[in-house]
């Protein structure tokens, strides 16, 4: 019964929809002994997005006046018919993945990005599930998320200490931590852990998938990524100019399937060279480039380093 009018009968989606416009309406179902406010029906009580926390009680002031007599005793007026159950509109979230925040488990990590001129990140982990990060990029996590320090990037543990010896060599040539930081979600729910980003600039989340399994970044640029995620270097083919150039000599080399998020300072703008292409960057202004762009260190007019 919504605002004296009889709806239904109708399934529990349809009802579920009526208790979340109208929290002060009443409902009955047979096997009860007379109507009751649809917030109290645990079948049918609107929830959060999470699917576990209901919405508030109503105010007093939003309970509708209880029906005097049960259907089979109502006026002979037809009931009339129960609206069409609606989906909820859903607005894509840029920021997000597609399935933050959803009770579901899915493939991957899911994310969202907060803040705009200095931005962190909150990854949201199902059971099981790790993620990799910067030795101390952590901001907040739920308490069941277990973190353990491990040598080198986490991507060869199954190669033993030569392995995490050999990956944490290549972390201490671009001048970053011989260690890492995993993130787990023990418990049985989702866990949530979030990194911040360590001066101004730009968040950029990114699925290596999408590159062919292999980015190359700036240095010191990996901010925290999928457990499984290699995090290496890439050196400029010619040493000497890479040496010349200072900041090109070498890069990070990010490899796998999963996401990464990566940390550039200032705005961040993506530009897609054609075929035989070139562009001049500067050093120190080069984000990140896919693995097919052919890349070289040299002088340009007034001494500027440029590649």
């Amino acid at each position: 019964m919504n605002a004296g009018r009889q709806l239904g009968p109708m399934d529990a989606d349809a009802a579920r929809l009526i208790a979340r416009e109208s929290p002060g309406a009443w409902c009955w179902k047979q096997g009860m002994p007379d109507w009751q406010p649809i917030y109290q029906v645990a079948q049918v009580r609107a929830m959060k997005k999470d699917g576990v926390t209901p919405f508030p009680d109503p105010t007093p002031d939003m309970i509708q006046p209880k029906p005097s007599g049960l259907p089979a005793q109502a006026a002979s007026t037809p009931a009339a018919p129960a609206p069409p159950a609606k989906r909820p509109s859903f607005t894509p979230d840029p920021n997000a993945s597609g399935g933050y925040g959803l009770a579901q488990t899915t493939d991957g990590v899911d994310f969202k990005l907060y803040g705009a001129e200095t931005q962190f990140v909150e990854l949201e982990l199902d059971p099981g599930e790790s993620a990799v990060a910067e030795a101390g990029a952590m901001m907040y996590k739920t308490c069941d998320v277990q973190m353990e320090t491990i040598f080198g990037d986490g991507s060869n543990q199954s190669s033993g200490l030569l392995g995490s010896l050999f990956g944490a060599g290549k972390r201490m040539l671009t001048g970053e931590s011989l260690f890492t930081t995993v993130f787990s979600q023990q418990g049985s729910g989702k866990g949530r852990v979030a990194f911040a980003a360590p001066y101004p600039g730009t968040i950029l989340p990114l699925n290596l998938r999408d590159f062919g399994g292999k980015l190359i970044c700036q240095k010191d640029s990996f901010l925290a990524g999928a457990k499984g995620v290699s995090i290496g270097i890439q050196f400029q083919k010619k040493i000497l100019t890479g040496l010349f150039g200072g900041e090109g000599f070498i890069l990070q080399k990010l490899e796998g399937d999963g996401w990464v998020f990566v940390h550039m300072g200032g705005t961040v703008r993506k530009i897609e060279l054609a075929a035989g292409e070139s562009l001049d960057v500067d050093t120190g202004c080069l984000a990140a480039m896919t693995q097919t762009v052919d890349y070289d260190i040299r002088m340009v007019g007034g001494g500027i380093k440029s590649m």
